[in-house]
Formats: C-alpha cells, structure tokens, sequence
C-alpha cells in the first residue's frame, strides 16, 4: 500500500531555470560561434502585436543578414543580461534564495562553434569549468540542458539542420565531450529543451527555415525522428561516464482542455494532446505509439529511418521526464466561431472564459499544472520535473530599489500549492525550477521588459542600462518558500 505524502519530499529541489542564449551574452568572447537564436532582433520601433513574429517564421534574409557583420542592427541575444561576466555575483543571488538547484542549458557554440568541428573550444569549456565550480561551491546542483535552442548556426546552413542525419553525429560528439569534460560536476541533463515545439517553431528547434520550405511537415518529423535518435545516444554515452547520472526529455506541456462538452471538442483536444505529447511518448517509452501511422498519414509524413533506429530507441529511453508550465489552453473543433487566446504562442487555443490572463495575453490556469502533472505521471510512470514556470510582467523599479512585484509572488504561489496537491494525489515529482529566475531576454518576443525573475536587471529592451542586479519582493518571497521546503507561501 501507499503511504499518503502531504508535504513536498524533504529532498526536493528548488531552484531557477535559465538559457544561455538568454542570458550569457559575451557573444564575441572565447571562440564562440553564432547560434540560431543570435538571428533574431529586437526594434523598439515595430509595433508590438509584431514582436513574435520572427519566433514564428524565419526568412533567409533575416538569416543572411545576421550573417554580415557590417549589418548594424540590434540582436538582443547577442548581449544577454552578461552572466557570462557576472556569474559570480548571480549565482550567489541564487545562493542567498536557499536554490537547491539550477537548472541552466550549455551554448553548444561556445564548445563547438561552427558545430561540425573534431575538437571543442578550449575557453568554452573552461568558461562552464568556472560556472559548475561556482555552484558546486553554494551546494547549488546543476540541471543542465544539452540543447536550448542554441544550434550552431552554421548545422543550418551548411547541412539544413535536424533534417539532415549527419546532424546526429555532431550532436553526440558534443553531448559526449560535456559528459567526459563535467562527468564528476553534473548529475542531471536534459536531451533538447521543449522538443516538442519543432511543431510551432521549426528554425529555432531544428534549425529548418520554414519560408518556401516543399515540404515543411515532412521536415519537422523527420529533424524530430533524429533527435530522438541522438537523444537516446547521447542518453547511452552519459551512463559510459557516470551510470549514476539522470537523464531526461523536456516537453512544452500546455494543458489541453475541451471548450465544450460537444464530442468534437473532446476528439479535436484528443487529436491535439497526442500531437503535442507524441514527442515525450517516444522518448519516454522508448517506441513510436500506435496513432502516429494515422497522424503521419494525414500529414503525408513518411520518415526515413535506418534499421538501428529501433533499437536505439527502446535500448535507450530518459530516466525522468521534464517540462514547462505556463497556462492551460481550451480547444475547439471550430475555432474560426469563438474567440481565440491572444497570447496562445502554441496551440493557437480558444479564450477560456474563467481564467484571467497575463500582460501577455497567457492565460492563468495554476490548478491545471495539478492536472498536467497527473496525466504526465499517469502516462509514464517516470519521475517528473517541473523545468520551467513562472509570470512575465511588466515590473516597475521604485525609489530606493523597490520592485513590489505581489502578482508574480500571487502565480507562483498559486501554481506551488498545486504541485503539493499533486503530491498528495501520489505524482512522484523532484523538483521545480521556476523560469526566468534573474530578468534575461525574453525567448518570444526578444524583449528586456518582458521580465519573469526574482531578481531585476537594469538594462531595457535595447540593452541599455547599467545591468545592476536589483532583488525584487519576491526575492525574499521565494527564499522562505525554499526554507521551509514549500510549507510557507505567504
């Protein structure tokens, strides 16, 4: 029989979450090589409901143009909010909140530049040296993300990305270099960051530019079937250099709901859940599940395989599955008839009419992260992480450094006793790093002010600013929460 669990476990793992490409800047120092996210740009000159268009479709002149270096325009990931020089400072912030963990992502173009060279960069690897050893000195465990949509640009250009099978081999030959280079300073990684996204945005997930692409669903799937591939290699490889380490998938989960009780809404949320959860079902299982012949069928998709895949796949499934938590999302069979969710980046679902939303547009859904962490746990019956949670808001910096930022520290509250509850109804979940812990670059829109952090950053949408670090309300808020191991949420 079970015993009833009614607090968070006494090990749990409370932390931040990060990207590099969202934070590092320093893109000119150390050998490091231009990623798919050094594309994008940010003009405080473009009307906003603009903003996320980039995110959403890619064009080979963008590309060429961040390619050119006489091209004065502003690529805000470029810059970051410069961890790469005050990692220091930050991750003794992160200490002084209690974290327990940090869940972080390696860019892969500061250890293999261009992508497809034999050996690493030196002073990239050196570069997260000095960082795990930061952490490890504030008793702060790493979560590292091997992939977070920080491809060498180059892998697009010279090879079309994930589409090309060539790619894995790459990949691996990376993945294998951190496992040998950090074996005995990180115990947790995840494969790709949200590989399910390659659904929504496949230039910054397989670096596949979509513009006048013949056959754009072929080339998702198919850039998707490789990094499934590596993903289970690199998975073998990491347990060659410590069998104890832990290995995970990591989804983008948008809880899914009905807008109605008509069965076509029900069998359309159906249809659109096992799309989105296709993704971890092969990783986590270790096979492709029966439904994918008919979803391949209606989307004319016909994989090229090689005979090892098979196996490669069963012999090598993730150790625990991870994934991101914003909002929930209602589904219609007729969409075109209601009104959609403005800020809806993935689904593209229908306005839930009882749920309040976000500067953004996202809708807040805290009690259906309880839902989304029992249908996961139910699903696959493998430890859960919750990699990514948390508001962006507009936050107003006071006199005397006051940021009274009460509506963050309301959501994440929120969202937190949800995740007790889903403790209680028996889901095994280790751990929480909420997102965006310390203001960085937004992934969407490429903006500053699109903050999610419990620490203030002073820089401005075109990276203006003196970058002080600034501790914000809920700052203190969470280093209760984490001392008390989620008992005091007030």
């Amino acid at each position: 029989m079970f015993k009833l669990q009614t607090t968070f476990p006494k090990d749990f793992l409370w932390g931040g979450a990060t990207a590099a490409n969202q934070l590092e800047g320093a893109s000119d120092v150390g050998g490091k090589g231009l990623s798919l996210s050094d594309v994008y740009v940010f003009d405080e000159n473009i009307p906003k409901e603009h903003w996320t268009d980039q995110w959403h479709m890619m064009t080979h002149k963008q590309v060429e143009e961040a390619m050119d270096p006489t091209i004065s325009r502003y690529y805000p990931k470029r810059n970051g909010i410069d961890f790469y020089h005050h990692y220091k400072e930050d991750i003794s912030l992160f200490a002084e909140m209690g974290f327990k963990c940090y869940r972080m992502s390696l860019a892969w173009t500061r250890i293999f530049p261009n992508g497809d060279e034999v050996e690493p960069n030196e002073e990239g690897l050196a570069f997260y040296d000095r960082v795990f050893d930061e952490l490890n000195k504030h008793g702060i465990e790493p979560i590292v993300s091997l992939s977070h949509y920080e491809m060498p640009l180059h892998l697009c250009k010279k090879y079309g990305g994930w589409v090309n099978r060539k790619v894995i081999d790459f990949y691996v030959r990376f993945a294998t270099t951190v496992f040998e280079r950090y074996k005995d300073k990180v115990n947790y990684w995840m494969t790709f960051n949200e590989i399910n996204c390659v659904k929504h945005h496949p230039y910054v997930s397989l670096g596949v530019i979509e513009e006048g692409h013949p056959h754009i669903e072929q080339a998702k799937y198919q850039g998707a079937h490789h990094q499934f591939v590596a993903s289970a290699l690199a998975t073998k490889e990491c347990k060659v250099w410590n069998p104890d380490a832990k290995v995970g998938c990591m989804i983008s989960y948008q809880l899914l709901v009905p807008y109605s009780c008509n069965p076509d809404d029900i069998q359309a949320t159906v249809d659109n859940q096992r799309t989105s959860l296709f993704f971890s079902d092969v990783q986590a299982r270790g096979y492709y599940p029966a439904y994918t012949a008919r979803m391949f069928e209606e989307k004319n998709v016909v994989l090229e395989t090689q005979p090892e895949d098979e196996h490669i796949l069963r012999e090598y499934p993730v150790d625990f599955v991870s994934f991101s938590y914003y909002m929930s999302s209602a589904i219609s069979a007729y969409p075109e008839k209601l009104e959609g969710a403005v800020g809806n980046l993935l689904t593209g679902g229908i306005k839930n009419p009882y749920l309040p939303t976000s500067d953004w547009g996202w809708q807040i859904d805290p009690k259906g992260l309880r839902t989304a962490l029992n249908q996961l746990y139910d699903r696959y019956q493998k430890p859960l992480f919750i990699a990514e949670n948390g508001l962006g808001a507009v936050d107003k910096l006071e006199e005397g450094d006051i940021i009274q930022d009460d509506y963050r520290i309301s959501y994440l509250r929120d969202h937190i006793e949800q995740i007790k509850e889903a403790i209680k109804d028996g889901v095994d979940v280790f751990g929480y790093t909420s997102w965006g812990c310390i203001d960085m670059i937004s992934a969407s829109t490429n903006q500053m002010s699109k903050r999610y952090g419990y620490i203030y950053v002073d820089q401005d949408d075109m990276g203006r600013g003196t970058k002080r670090r600034i501790k914000k309300k809920s700052f203190h808020w969470y280093k209760k929460v984490i001392a008390s191991n989620g008992e005091s949420l007030d």
